[in-house]
């Protein structure tokens, strides 16, 4: 395929994806749009318990957690992605609705949708996320466990101090070398 084909085929691919997440977010109110967010929390965390019992118990016993779902797009040397989700304070079942929304730079082409699942061992880590917001770059470490809590973080990676991330790729295919830097913030329509 020659690079013109390529690049109208990304530009109409781009232009497609933005039309629709404006006429399926218009037609909805305020409070469909939060139990949209809801539903697709409730479904993403059944989905990482199937395949990480264990992060039940890591969720449960957590300061609180927040549930992201992400769409991305990536032509060649640059790509974004956005989305939606929800922290929820487990001390007093609090919800502040969020946004994200990624850049990135590097060889690549694809359409990906994916889950992100933070979990907060304290309620300081929780309330920075959700009241400071948060941007998110190469720091993440591969753990699978810490000394307090056992095997109830496998499969996850230590992001910071105190917060811990599970991610699972809904739907798409994309190959990729990228630097990426993601922010993620509240939703000021939706809260």
């Amino acid at each position: 395929m020659s690079k013109s084909i390529i690049m109208r085929l990304s530009c109409i691919a781009l232009v497609c994806l933005f039309l629709g997440s404006l006429s399926s977010a218009e037609a909805a109110t305020k409070e469909e749009k939060r139990q949209s967010v809801r539903n697709m929390a409730s479904t993403a965390l059944n989905r990482l318990y199937d395949s990480r019992p264990s992060a039940r118990e890591a969720v449960e016993n957590a300061a609180g957690y927040a549930v992201f779902q992400n769409t991305g797009i990536k032509i060649l040397v640059l790509g974004s992605s956005h989305g939606k989700g929800i922290a929820v304070n487990n001390q007093n079942g609090a919800e502040t609705f969020m946004k994200m929304a990624e850049g990135q730079v590097g060889l690549g082409i694809g359409v990906t949708k994916y889950n992100v699942i933070f979990v907060f061992d304290t309620q300081d880590a929780l309330n920075r996320f959700v009241n400071k917001g948060w941007d998110f770059g190469g720091q993440a470490t591969a753990a699978a466990t810490d000394s307090v809590s056992g095997g109830s973080f496998e499969g996850a990676a230590s992001v910071s101090e105190g917060i811990w991330m599970y991610q699972m790729t809904d739907s798409g295919l994309a190959l990729e070398i990228a630097l990426k830097g993601t922010r993620y913030y509240k939703d000021g329509d939706l809260n």
